[in-house]
This record gives C-alpha cells, sequence and structure tokens, in this order.
C-alpha cells in the first residue's frame, strides 16, 4: 500500500479541497481519511510493508487528463514516439492523454489504432486514441467509425485538417452521435487563409504577409456548433483561440447544444506579438491572437464556457522548426509546462482556483471521454498528481524529443513531484526521468 500523508487533497468531482491522507492499493484509491484545516484529527495507520510518502506542503489532486496530443507514431518517430511522448505526459503530471489521428498512416483503419493503443499499453499510462473522421483526412469518406469504437478509439478526428464539406460533417457527427464517442473538430477554414500558424493582425502587417485572420476559426464554429445543436453529437472545439469563437460557443451550450471547447495554455498565455519575439516557436494553428482574444478566453474559462485546458503537444524536430517562418511548421510541445502555466497565468493572477484548475485540467477531460478517472475518490482509479504549487522553477529542458517550445527559460510556478498511474509510480521529480 501507498500512503500519502497529510497533503493538500483537491477533487473536483465533489468540491473537496483540504488536508487528508490518501492509501493507495491494488490499482485504487482504497481510503481517504481528512485531517480537518489544521492537519490535525484521524490518520491512515502505516503496517510494515507499506510506502509512505509525505505530502505536506504539497498538492494530491487526479492524474491530469491531456485530450490533445500528437505523438506522432506511427511515421514521424523522429520527432516523437508513443514511448517519449508519455514520459514527457508523465513528469507534466498527466496520466490520460488522447492521441489525434493525423499520423502516417492515418488512424483511419483498426489495424492502426490496434498499434497505437498497443504501444501506449507499454508505456505506464493511459495513451489513447482518436481514429480518423475520413479516410486519409479527405473529408469525403468516413471511416468505419463502428469498428473503429470496438477497437478501443476514444473518439472521431481529423485534427490538423478542417472538414469543410458541411453534409459530409453532418453525416459523421449522428455517426459519432449513434455510437456515443465525441468528435473533436479542427476549426480553420482555409478559404481564408493565405499564410498559416500567424494572426492576421499587426504582427503580420509588419512582416508583410496576410496571415490567418479570425474568421477563418469563427465561420466554421459558429457553424459547427448549429450542426451539433441539430444531430445531438457530442463536439469538441479544438485549441478555441479568438474571442468570438468563445461566444459562438456560449450560445451554442445555452441552445442546449453538447458543444464543448478546449483551450491551449500558450492561446491563454501569449499573443501575436510573441512571433516577432519567438519567430517559429509561437507558429501555431490556430495562431496566437490579439490581448482582446486572449482575455475573452480567460473569461471563457472562468464562465465555464471553456471546459479544458489541453496541450496540443505538436513536437517537430530543431532543423524543422529552423526554416523560413512562413514555411516552418506550425505547433510546440506542451505536456511539461502546461500545469505550471496554468498555474502561473490563471490562479496566480487569480483567474481560477486550483480547484477550477484541475475541473479544466483532469475531471471536465475525463467525462467529455466518458473515461473512469479525473476524480479523487475512494474506488477510483489510482491515477494522481503531486505537485507543489508554489515552488519556482525555470524551463531548462524536456524529456520529450522535442524542444520546440517558447517557454524555455521562462520562471513559472507550479512543479510535480510525483505522478502515479494505476498505483505506479511512473515520474518522481530528481529520481526519474519519466516512466
Amino acid at each position: 500500500m501507498i500512503i500519502i500523508q497529510g497533503g493538500r487533497v483537491i477533487d473536483p468531482k465533489s468540491g473537496f479541497d483540504g488536508l487528508a491522507d490518501v492509501a493507495l492499493e491494488d490499482g485504487k484509491i482504497a481510503r481517504i481519511v481528512k485531517r480537518g484545516a489544521e492537519g490535525k484529527g484521524e490518520s491512515i495507520a502505516v503496517k510494515e510493508g507499506d510506502q509512505v510518502i509525505c505530502g505536506e506542503g504539497l498538492v494530491i489532486a487526479p492524474g491530469l487528463v491531456d485530450v490533445h496530443v500528437h505523438f506522432r507514431d506511427p511515421g514521424f518517430t523522429y520527432k516523437e514516439d508513443i514511448h517519449t511522448g508519455a514520459k514527457a505526459a508523465a513528469k507534466g503530471g498527466f496520466t490520460t492523454v488522447v492521441c489525434m489521428a493525423n499520423t502516417n498512416p492515418k488512424v483511419d483503419k483498426v489495424e492502426t489504432l490496434q498499434y497505437v493503443l498497443e504501444e501506449g499499453k507499454k508505456t505506464g499510462i493511459h495513451v489513447l486514441s482518436c481514429g480518423a473522421v475520413s479516410k486519409g483526412f479527405d473529408g469525403r469518406t468516413m471511416t468505419d467509425m463502428e469498428a473503429l469504437k470496438a477497437a478501443g478509439a476514444a473518439g472521431f478526428t481529423d485534427d490538423g485538417v478542417p472538414l469543410r464539406d458541411q453534409r459530409f460533417l453532418y453525416q459523421a457527427m449522428k455517426e459519432a452521435a449513434r455510437l456515443k464517442l465525441p468528435i473533436s473538430l479542427h476549426e480553420e477554414d482555409p478559404a481564408f487563409i493565405q499564410e498559416n500558424g500567424i494572426n492576421h493582425g499587426a504582427v503580420s502587417e509588419k512582416l508583410g504577409i496576410y496571415g490567418s485572420p479570425a474568421l477563418a476559426e469563427d465561420a466554421m464554429v459558429a457553424r459547427d456548433c448549429m450542426i451539433a445543436l441539430d444531430t445531438g453529437a457530442r463536439v469538441d472545439i479544438q485549441h478555441i483561440s479568438s474571442g468570438n469563437a468563445v461566444a459562438m460557443v456560449r450560445l451554442a451550450k445555452s441552445l442546449g447544444a453538447d458543444v464543448w471547447a478546449e483551450v491551449t495554455p500558450h492561446h491563454f498565455t501569449l499573443t501575436e506579438d510573441a512571433v516577432l519575439e519567438y519567430g517559429s516557436l509561437a507558429k501555431m494553428n490556430p495562431p496566437l491572437r490579439t490581448q482582446k482574444d486572449r482575455q475573452q478566453l480567460i473569461e471563457g474559462l472562468k464562465d465555464g464556457t471553456i471546459d479544458m485546458i489541453a496541450t496540443d503537444h505538436a513536437p517537430h524536430s530543431r532543423e524543422e522548426k529552423e526554416g523560413p517562418l512562413t514555411k516552418t511548421p506550425s505547433g510546440i510541445i506542451g505536456l511539461e509546462t502546461s500545469l505550471a502555466l496554468g498555474i502561473t497565468q490563471l490562479v496566480e493572477k487569480g483567474h481560477l482556483t486550483l480547484l477550477q484548475l484541475m475541473e479544466k485540467m483532469s475531471f471536465n477531460p475525463a467525462r467529455m471521454y466518458g473515461l473512469d478517472c479525473g476524480r479523487l475518490e475512494e474506488g477510483a482509479p489510482a491515477d494522481l498528481v503531486i505537485f507543489d504549487d508554489k515552488k519556482q522553477w525555470t524551463v531548462k529542458g524536456f524529456v520529450s524529443k522535442a524542444s520546440n517550445s517558447p517557454f524555455l527559460g521562462w520562471n513559472l510556478t507550479g512543479k510535480v513531484v510525483m505522478t502515479i498511474c494505476g498505483g505506479k509510480i511512473v515520474y518522481q521529480e530528481d529520481v526519474d526521468e519519466g516512466i
């Protein structure tokens, strides 16, 4: 048995935030004993052979859940693979991740899905995967979504490629609704984009390019929210970046649509000005937008319009990111800095409580995918993150294969001390470098 003594226990499901002991046994949370405001009262008795972890001064929360990662496997393993991606996830406090389907080959067949899931089982954390919506991401020919579900697909997405054919999307949403699995959408209409990854605005004008306007996102979000309302599908608006798109999601929710939204740490932290300082390391799809958009994203987090924080962990090689700005691939890594950015940018600045942050990073992502995790209660899976929410640290390197991050050298608050998955320690600060 593992016994974590006297930590600040946070359970976003029940709303509990207080001092407690937590006992883990046989892959489950066996017992939680609340200690009271001053840490006094009953504690869990320690027996010979038990492993005791001192939680004093630390936060014990459900293992983080990331519904949007790219592990580049199969096909692009020079950027990342399932095993190195899982190590980065564990270091960041994540015990469950959902991989996107834009690998090579695409995850549009049962065989490819099975490969990802089988490799994921070897990592020590829960590696799930979506299946593709369309065959080869052609946007026209639906995959056998039922077969992909039977093989273990967590949901469906053509992430990286927008679904432009609304009739096809309507049918795909109906099928996803029938199968009771979510469908996640990349919302950028290329008809409005000249150079992707950089917001159309003051910065793009300085660079002498047109870029990617918020309209490209807004138009598709508005359309897809209404299709979601009609079909009853559970829809995830991925990596939302525009204030107007947040308003569209807010309206759709008020009308009764089963629409969810995720935001990345880089979108609630940075603006388009970061491109001038960090170059391609601040280039992503959708792009970083204005300060007004960033503030509206934070408001969306505060009022519940944005349900989840997801990293869109997108590793690329150093050589790929060192090319001309308009030619380099979009995306940055994010698993190892996500929690700290949430604490630094949202909790420390008074936008969210730590309990609300855990709701966005564990409980809500688990709810959207119908996963048995994201909560800290007796009988729940022993998937936990232990972190010091006050510790300041400097981002100096990564266990990911990639290092394409604008946050290198940043001073952040909030450091993962230990990650436990299935009752086993899969990351421990200053002991492991991962799984």
